[in-house]
């Protein structure tokens, strides 16, 4: 039988490590914050032990199986933070920390604290270093909607179909709409910084009203 000092080690610990890869995800905004991150470390610390304390209590031979289980009822917490909207699914990055997260819950409930302490702060590396690094390099698209305002007189149409195929954009949707005497195009794609500057350069010239803002709920 765990002692009362061990079973407030090993769930406090899991709940602490919980919480600061919650904090970040709280800082930008994303789901699955403080309070989500240090419940599921530390939920997943005391099923792991309660595991091993009832099978030892009632001598089943498989302490493992309440443990075992975790890894598919986490799966399910982490499809809910998983969403489908305009231009592509979003909550991948969440649905993978809380799934991870439960991992951390394990090892730390499991008396590994080396192995939990290391794996929360690899994730912490992926989740602040690795995404700086992301947006500072460009290399990550975002999901930009844009709109194009000129007169009629121009074949401003034409011109993005040549600037999205040169740039090798792969678009939502492409819509031309008329108001009056402006000619408007819009569409939605997923954009990087460099593209993104390139289409403000394109249609930078008088006469032309170039409108770029990012797509809202479009998270990680």
């Amino acid at each position: 039988m765990f002692p009362l000092r061990e079973f407030v080690l090993r769930l406090g610990l899991a709940a602490l490590l919980g919480a600061a890869i919650g904090v970040e995800r709280d800082l930008h905004r994303r789901p699955a914050g403080v309070r989500t991150s240090a419940f599921v470390c530390f939920g997943s610390a005391l099923f792991t032990m309660l595991s091993f304390e009832l099978a030892h209590r009632y001598g089943d031979t498989s302490s493992t199986r309440i443990a075992s289980n975790l890894v598919q009822g986490i799966g399910f917490l982490g499809a809910g933070a998983i969403l489908r909207e305009t231009g592509g699914i979003v909550g991948l990055t969440t649905a993978a920390t809380i799934f991870v997260e439960a991992a951390i819950g394990m090892a730390a409930g499991g008396g590994l604290y080396s192995v939990a302490g290391y794996a929360a702060a690899l994730v912490l590396f992926s989740l602040v270093i690795l995404g700086f690094i992301t947006k500072r390099t460009g290399v990550k698209p975002r999901l930009l909607a844009v709109r194009i305002i000129t007169s009629q007189t121009e074949n401003i149409f034409g011109d993005v179909q040549q600037l999205v195929h040169r740039l090798k954009i792969t678009l939502d949707y492409l819509r031309v709409s008329m108001e009056g005497a402006k000619s408007i195009v819009e569409f939605q794609a997923d954009i990087k910084p460099d593209q993104e500057r390139q289409v403000l350069e394109k249609f930078n010239r008088p006469g032309v009203v170039t409108e770029i803002i990012p797509v809202q709920g479009h998270l990680e």
